[in-house]
Formats: structure tokens, sequence, C-alpha cells
């Protein structure tokens, strides 16, 4: 507090002290009022997002059930996984297929015979056309670019050699040995390799259908092939697309001559159980949250920050109502949730009976998914509540928006209450300055007074 710079000098009060007693008490009502509102809205708030969240996870759940559309997911086995895997979409038709595995694509790769002298091995000039199925690029070799290593890196790097073709050298004990290695596979694929001018040393690398002795084919040009249902496909990669509508079959390795596997799409309960499991949890956790933001211990009477809030009631009734109800418009065995083993517990959470949901999911797969994914289905109507609940222009939302804006305006007020303190303050300090001043003047003219009937009653006696 401003005042003195050494109170209570002249009569012995502690200035500064009653002055703080004063300033507190008078500031105490006002502080205690918005220490109280602002606690109030702050724990509010953190309990209206809190619940939002929860209320946006459970909301999150129901993406994978609240249409037909994702019931529409296929399942998809292969027999023998080492020679080939499978994967299908939801336009894959349900059933098994027997598949055999003829040949993998293999891309085609040659060998020229020995260089003597290695990669410095003077080969010759002019220019070298490589082709690699319908698809050609060519370079020029001269006199100070004509060794077997040169010839390598003008092949690797000749602009319309883009991912066509790549040349090594392998070193062996006869000698330096030019590979040529196509990048994509499959019959197309072919390598042929021309000269043409300069001195005709080029002709020992040349490659065609009728000239093949300058070469070892290391690979050969193939296309995978596989008969499915007993037809056959051939591919230029080791991956089928139409082989069946909406399967992908991928070879890993060539089998043994004439054996037979198998390809299984079916419908896919696995993931739609574990996603029915996920919504019983999500629903449970919010049910939880619920229980708990609306929660009274009658032994150290704390009430959780939204007991007896009507919102809260109200979203809490809505959902249950729609998890409940059975749907309206399905005609077959499964209208409800309880029929596929889905019950309401004394709390309020769900219970889930895996082995009866497994039964519906294998006795009536497109009942299950209509129960959930329907016009009318329990997920599509409660992500039609939640998204109204969860909408920016919610109850929770404005709610949350107002009570933000009053946390805002206390503050405000916080500022103004201490700003006032320090005026109340300041004048309690004047007046109680004013009052010691007082008290030591009453002090001095008390001593002055005393000296002098002293002197008085001294003269009498003499």
């Amino acid at each position: 507090m401003a005042g003195l710079t050494s109170q209570g000098i002249g009569s012995g009060l502690d200035v500064a002290g009653l002055v703080a007693k004063l300033v507190a008490a008078e500031k105490a009502p006002r502080q205690a009022q918005i220490t109280r509102a602002q606690t109030t809205a702050v724990t509010t708030i953190s309990a209206l997002a809190t619940l939002k969240g929860a209320m946006s996870t459970f909301n999150d759940s129901l993406a994978t059930l609240k249409t037909e559309e994702v019931f529409s997911a296929r399942s998809a086995n292969s027999s023998a996984p080492e020679v080939f895997t499978v994967s299908a979409s939801s336009a894959a038709v349900t059933g098994s297929y027997d598949v055999e595995v003829e040949n993998l694509a293999s891309a085609h790769q040659l060998t020229s015979k020995a260089f003597a002298q290695g990669a410095g091995t003077n080969v010759g000039t002019g220019t070298l056309s490589v082709a690699v199925g319908d698809k050609h690029f060519s370079v020029t070799l001269d006199d100070t670019h004509k060794t077997l290593a040169q010839i390598r890196d003008a092949i690797n790097s000749a602009s319309d050699n883009k991912d066509l073709l790549r040349a090594t050298i392998v070193n062996a004990a006869d000698g330096a040995h030019l590979v040529l290695s196509a990048q994509s596979a499959g019959e197309a694929n072919k390598i042929s390799v021309s000269q043409s001018g300069g001195d005709g040393g080029l002709s020992k690398l040349e490659y065609g259908p009728t000239l093949t002795t300058n070469y070892t084919e290391q690979r050969e040009a193939k296309d995978a092939v596989i008969y499915v249902a007993g037809f056959k496909h051939t591919s230029k990669t080791n991956t089928f697309e139409n082989a069946i509508d909406g399967v992908s079959i991928t070879l890993l390795k060539a089998d043994e001559e004439n054996k037979t596997r198998t390809l299984t799409i079916d419908k896919d309960t696995a993931s739609t159980t574990a996603r029915v499991k996920k919504f019983v949890e999500s629903y449970n956790a919010l049910e939880k949250q619920i229980a708990a933001l609306r929660s009274y211990d009658p032994e150290t009477k704390k009430a959780g920050p939204l007991i007896g809030d009507a919102m809260m009631r109200g979203i809490e009734t809505d959902l249950r109502s729609k998890l409940t109800s059975a749907v309206g418009g399905l005609t077959g065995t499964f209208q409800s949730l309880a029929s596929i083993g889905i019950t309401t517990q004394k709390d309020g959470t769900l219970s889930l009976d895996s082995a009866k949901l497994g039964k519906a999911l294998n006795a009536d797969f497109d009942g299950v998914a209509k129960l959930f994914g329907s016009e009318n289905g329990v997920a599509k109507r409660l992500a039609s509540s939640l998204d109204t609940f969860l909408a920016a222009d919610a109850q929770i939302s404005t709610r949350t928006k107002t009570l933000n804006a009053k946390s805002v305006s206390l503050q405000k007020d916080q500022a103004a209450l201490e700003t006032r303190m320090i005026e109340v303050g300041k004048r309690y300090n004047a007046q109680f300055n004013a009052l010691d001043s007082l008290l030591a003047n009453l002090g001095s003219q008390s001593a002055f007074l005393t000296q002098q009937l002293s002197s008085i009653s001294k003269i009498g006696d003499k």
C-alpha cells in the first residue's frame, strides 16, 4: 500500500496491518462471489468438453456401422499364402475358386560373353540401339568412350532409358561380362540389341531373335500364368486384377505342377464383430463418463460438475431410446440390439454376448447389416442424434461459448476489484496517517501541559 515510509511513528499504531485487514475485509465478499462464479464457470466448461469428447468418440465408432455399404467388405483367403495372396473389394461375390499357378512373371536378363581384359576392354565405336519390347533408345560411342565400362555407363545414362533397362558388369574367372536386365517383366518386354556405323566392334554386343550367340539368356522374359476355375489368365506382372471381379491375386512363387489351391471370398464377419465390439466399448465409455459427471458421493458430499443437468439428462435419455427400441421396417429375425446379443445392464452400460452375435452374423449377415445401417437402423439414428447434439449451434456449444464469455467478464471484474482495492487502501492509509499525526500532536501537547503543571506545582512548594 502507498503511504508513509514508516507508519505509526507518532502513535505506535500498526497502520500497515490495520489497512491491510480493512482492505481484505472489504474485498472478501466480492472476491468470494467472483471466485465462486469463476470456479463454477471453469468447472462446467471442462465438464462440457469432457462430455462432448466422449460423445464424439462414440460417434466416430458409428462411422463403420451406420450404412449398409460398410458391411459389404469381404474377407479373402488363400489356401497357400506362400504361393499367392489375395485381397477383395466390396464388389467381390462370395464363393470358392480353384487356382493353379503355372509360373511367375520374370524380366528378361542377358549375360554377354566374357571380355578377357576386363571392364577396360576396348569394344568398339558406333551406335548401339537397345530395345525393350516396343520401347527403344540409342547411344553413340566414339574413340574416347568405347570400353566395356563406358558402354555400360552410356546405356544407364541415356536420356530415353528411363526405367527400361539396367546394364551392369559382372566379373568372373574368364573376364568381364556385360549384364542387361529389363526393368519390366513379361514376354512383351524382351531385350534386343543392334549396332551400326563405327568400327564394327559393337557387333559383339548384338542380340535378337536370330542372333543369340553373343549372350546367354540368364532369365527368360515370361508372363505370369494362372488358371482360375479352369480358365487361363496371363499378366506382365505377378498381380492379377481381373481374373475375378473385385479380387486381386498376387503371386509369390511358382507352384508344383498341376497343384490346385483354393481361393475363398466370404463376408467379413471378423471385421464386423470387431466394429460392433468397438461400438459397445465406446458407448460404455460415454455412459461411464456421464455417470461420473452427474455423480454424488454422500460420504464426501462431493457432487459431479453436471449433477442434475437437464441437458445431459436429455441427451442420455435420447441415446438410450435409440439404442433399445426396435428398428422399424425390418422383417427378419434381428430387429433390435438384444436380438443379436447386445443388452443394457443395470448401470446403463451395454453387455455383448459374442457367441450370440457370431451366430447372428452367420445366420443372416445382411439382416445384422440392416439392423445397424438401414435408414432407421440403430447406428444411423444414433449418429443422426449425435450429429445434432455436437453441431456448432447445439446447446453444448452455445453453453460453452456463454460460459467462456462469462469467464472473460469475471476476469475483468477481478481486475476492476484489484484496482478499486488499491484506491481503498490509499484512502485508509491517508486516514490512518492523519490519525497518526493527530495522535502525535496530542501526545506532544499532553507532554507540554504535564511539564507546565509540574512547574507550577514546584513554585507553590516554595
